[in-house]
């Protein structure tokens, strides 16, 4: 086959132009098919980028959620280890009225 970039011969099988490394088989993120150009798949349709898109930010809501429940999980050690020294007044607090950046999100 010929590169549609460079026109440089290729393998059919080659993943990318040995000459100017374009790409030359695109798998969908979904259903795993190969084509020879990329966009949308054959199969099932889906666009290749909203669907990147989509699992992008589907993994950043659950790192941002990990991140907020280890950021309340060390702010409640921190005050149980400063009790002596604050006389539990902190830890009182956040009891009582939770955290406040949620309230404001």
């Amino acid at each position: 086959m010929k590169c549609p970039k460079c026109s440089a011969e290729a393998r059919d099988i080659a993943r990318f132009c040995p000459r100017c490394h374009a790409t030359l088989r695109y798998e969908c993120p979904s259903c795993k098919h190969e084509q020879r150009q990329g966009g949308q798949c054959e199969k099932c349709g889906v666009d290749f980028l909203k669907y990147i898109n989509a699992v992008v930010a589907g993994k950043k809501i659950e790192a941002d959620a990990a991140h907020d429940r280890l950021e309340q999980r060390s702010s409640l050690m921190k005050n149980l280890l400063f009790v002596p020294f604050t006389l539990g007044i902190p830890l009182i607090r956040n009891l009582l009225l939770g955290n406040r950046k949620d309230r404001h999100v």
